[in-house]
Formats: structure tokens, sequence, C-alpha cells
């Protein structure tokens, strides 16, 4: 058995606890709008939908590596108020970690990446063509929280685009969406990814 005590702990050593324990985790595929009018993607792990009325998503948002410099991602998205959120599948997972690289303000990590995007209706920007799923988002709030400080930044959702192969009515006319043709991947700790295997599927209590 083993009991570790966060005390005093540095940050970096938390991280890798909790990103190697707390799994899996789903990811965001954050596309925002820089200055010029191009667009900055990059990927989030510490994501979660959280109410849904109103219909919020939060994403966690880290430094860059620069000491006390906001990552593009939060500053595009407090500039121009909206954002869309992907959700990739294992195909993708390769581009999802190149897009994680550090670049300059304002340089776009699609132009290292054989990525189409395409027009999102209902949204303002447009989406990556190859997702299964795509929220767009307009900024509801941000929050700083901890030393870092880590930005908790809220979008509330406005539309979502899913593919056909990933949604469809069942005998009773309800909308329902396919895991498995989503096929999402989660992250593991450091460069681990996890895919869909065997789903369960457990009636919950009546």
């Amino acid at each position: 058995m083993m009991l570790i005590d966060f005390e005093g702990m540095d940050p970096k050593d938390a991280y890798q606890i909790l990103t190697q324990t707390v799994i899996p985790r789903p990811v965001a595929w954050v596309l925002s709008e820089n200055p010029d009018g191009d667009f900055n993607l990059a990927p989030f792990s510490f994501f979660t939908p959280i109410t849904s009325n109103p219909p919020l998503l939060m994403i966690s948002v880290g430094k860059k590596p620069t000491a006390g410099v906001s990552k593009d991602t939060r500053v595009n998205i407090e500039a121009r108020k909206h954002f869309v959120v992907h959700i990739a599948h294992r195909d993708l997972a390769a581009a999802v970690t190149e897009s994680s690289r550090t670049l300059p303000h304002g340089e776009s990590e699609l132009k290292n990446l054989e990525l189409e995007l395409v027009e999102f209706e209902g949204s303002g920007l447009p989406r990556l063509k190859d997702c299964h799923v795509a929220f767009a988002c307009e900024l509801y709030d941000i929050k700083e929280i901890g030393a870092g400080p880590q930005s908790l930044v809220f979008g509330k959702v406005t539309h979502v685009w899913v593919s056909d192969e990933a949604a469809r009515y069942d005998d009773k006319n309800r909308l329902t969406f396919d895991g498995a043709a989503i096929d999402p991947i989660g992250r593991l700790g450091g460069s681990e990814y996890v895919t869909f295997g065997e789903i369960l599927k457990i009636p919950r209590p009546s």
C-alpha cells in the first residue's frame, strides 16, 4: 500500500500523480481565433461538462512554459468571446499531440497539420471536418484559481454538431448517440491515450 501526502508537494509532482490516476479524462480539442483571423488549436484534458441549465463546458487552462504568460487559448477566448470544442477520435491522436506544441502567440498550429476546416452552422468559427462531435461555445466566465494561477474557462454551448454515423433516433424516436462511432480518445498519464474497448451497459436503478 502507498499513501501519498500532498502537503508541501511540488506542483509538478502533484500534476503527475493526478494525471496518472484520474483516468481516463476526456480531451477538449479547442479551436479559437487568433488576432489576425487564423486559428489556434490546442488540447486540454482538464475538461468536463458542468451544468445543463445553462449548458456549460469547463476547460482548465494553465500557463505557457514562460512564467506568467497565459496560453493563447485563454487569451483568444477572453478577447473574442467564442470557441469550438471538438471531441477527437483515435485516428486524430497524433494530430492532437502535435497541436499541444508551444508556439509564439498568433501562430497557428493548423499550418503544421493536415486538417480541414469546414463551416459550422450556428457558429462564428469553423469546425474540424474529421471530428465526429463539435460544440460551438460562447464565453460565459473565466475564473482564476490556485497559485499558478490556472484559468477555468466556462463556455456556454450554443450549438452541437454530430456526424451522421454517431447520431440516430431509436425506436421511440429519441435522439441517441453512439459512443463507439464517436470513438473518443481519453487521456492517461504522460504520452498515453486510451481508446474504447468493451462497453459495459448496466441499467440505472429505477
